[in-house]
């Protein structure tokens, strides 16, 4: 039985306030989870609605939604977190190729069909531009999946003479296509060579950006992915679509926003500036021979015994290494002893917006000890110890006083501040910048080498024993 319109409409108001509802909760670790429930049950009304709309084969959805949902099932309880931006990546990318191949089949279906009249005007820009967003989208997500998972495409940016006039000529081809099917429908061949050159586009775009600027690529492509939904939605005369799309591709914009101010870039930098390729600086021997100091977890426990004020920064080693429930341990037995403890939370810090938050809420670190960099800065001075954990560009004091460094201007933890810094790495080899970090040879820093979590359990077990 096909529902009354207007019941339809409320079912898809309904999932868009779930939608919105869902977004809002996303914002703070606390009710992530909350959010997280609202958007599936919004998109559960929203299926439901639109299934109801139309005389559609309800066991071929059925079908789907048990297939998909068995390998969202897999990939959820199996990734690991420091594969999550990977995993981001693909998501991403499947909400565009699905865009291209739906965009298609309706073209194909008015073509083919006699009895359906032709798009008019809005329909077609609206398959145009989901064809073309969509490759894009797929495919230098793709591009980013290889990136981080570094398989088949170097994380370092794949530079080349004329890049750029190479990318522009694509994108005129890609306009002049669209052009094409706008006036001639019916050419439907010219559709899937829009798709294809947009996809040869999408990688260009993604390759020539290296791995440290993946997590603003991704929340990027996070918003091409939701422009390409909501022409989707365009093209299939779908309201919750438009919706959810817009708010997909508002929110992915203003999330790389954030992160290209949180490293003082513009978008164009990020995009066209070359981030992470090999340069002339300093070398590690210059900046570290003979300077660095090295020190063990007894020697930390010590150092903690007589500390008020602990600070803990975070970064990718802390996700490799899986130390947040090692650091958790550590956070609980500082604290019964009356030590203050806090984490330093840098807005681009792991591989993905809100990398660190995430491991550490999994953790059960309470909320209110995770601060943000702009609030903590000021007051570092006072800090008795800081460790540093597997961070390495975001404590780099380099941003500020090297003009010439490629991450000269980012805004940084200020942890070279401290009364005493305890880096905690297995090396001394440089960050996705790939520059050195003289905080490692600094006066009040000692280098603590080693497994991230390996060395907090043994400096938990000498904090245990020495009391």
């Amino acid at each position: 039985m096909v529902l009354p319109q207007a019941i339809i409409n409320i079912a898809y108001l309904i999932a868009s306030i779930l939608f919105i509802a869902g977004l809002k909760g996303l914002s703070h670790p606390r009710t992530a989870i909350r959010g997280n429930l609202m958007g599936g049950l919004g998109m559960l009304i929203a299926i439901l609605a639109t299934v109801a709309a139309k005389k559609l084969d309800l066991e071929l959805i059925i079908l789907g939604i048990v297939i998909g949902s068995a390998i969202g099932a897999v990939l959820a309880t199996r990734i690991q977190m420091t594969a999550m931006p990977q995993m981001v990546a693909l998501l991403n990318g499947f909400g565009g190729i699905a865009s291209v191949l739906v965009a298609g089949a309706e073209l194909l279906k008015s073509v083919l069909n006699p009895e359906t009249p032709d798009p008019d005007l809005q329909t077609l820009v609206a398959i145009a531009a989901s064809g073309f967003i969509g490759g894009v989208t797929f495919w230098g997500s793709l591009v980013a999946f290889g990136k981080l998972q570094g398989v088949v495409v170097p994380d370092r940016p794949v530079r080349y003479s004329g890049e750029q006039i190479v990318k522009v000529l694509l994108l005129l081809i890609s306009i002049a296509l669209a052009v094409f099917i706008v006036l001639d429908p019916h050419d439907t061949y010219l559709y899937w060579v829009l798709a294809g050159v947009a996809s040869i586009l999408g990688v260009l775009l993604v390759i020539a950006i290296g791995g440290a600027d993946m997590p603003v690529v991704i929340a990027l492509l996070n918003s091409y992915s939701g422009l390409a939904a909501a022409a989707t939605g365009f093209v299939l005369s779908n309201n919750v679509l438009i919706i959810a799309g817009s708010l997909v591709g508002a929110s992915g914009i203003i999330l790389t926003d954030i992160m290209c101010r949180a490293m003082n870039r513009s978008l164009a930098n990020v995009l066209f500036g070359g981030f992470g390729e090999i340069v002339v600086t300093a070398s590690g021997d210059d900046v570290y021979g003979g300077k660095v100091k090295s020190t063990s977890a007894e020697e930390l426990a010590m150092l903690l015994e007589t500390a008020q004020r602990v600070v803990f920064v975070p970064g990718y080693g802390m996700a490799v290494s899986q130390a947040q429930h090692a650091v958790r341990d550590m956070f609980n037995l500082l604290e019964s002893r009356g030590i203050t403890v806090e984490f330093a939370i840098h807005p681009v810090a792991g591989r993905m917006p809100g990398h660190m938050n995430v491991l550490l809420a999994e953790a059960d670190i309470p909320y209110d000890k995770l601060i943000e960099m702009d609030d903590i800065n000021p007051t570092m001075g006072q800090v008795d110890v800081a460790i540093v954990l597997g961070a390495n560009d975001v404590v780099n004091p380099v941003a500020r006083t090297d003009p010439k460094s490629p991450i000269a201007g980012m805004p940084i933890i200020d942890v070279d501040r401290a009364k005493t810094v305890i880096i905690i790495k297995r090396s001394l080899s440089p960050g996705f910048a790939g520059i050195p970090n003289p905080l490692f040879a600094a006066d009040n820093a000692l280098m603590l080498f080693g497994d991230g979590k390996k060395v907090i359990q043994e400096s938990v077990s000498a904090l245990k024993e020495a009391s």
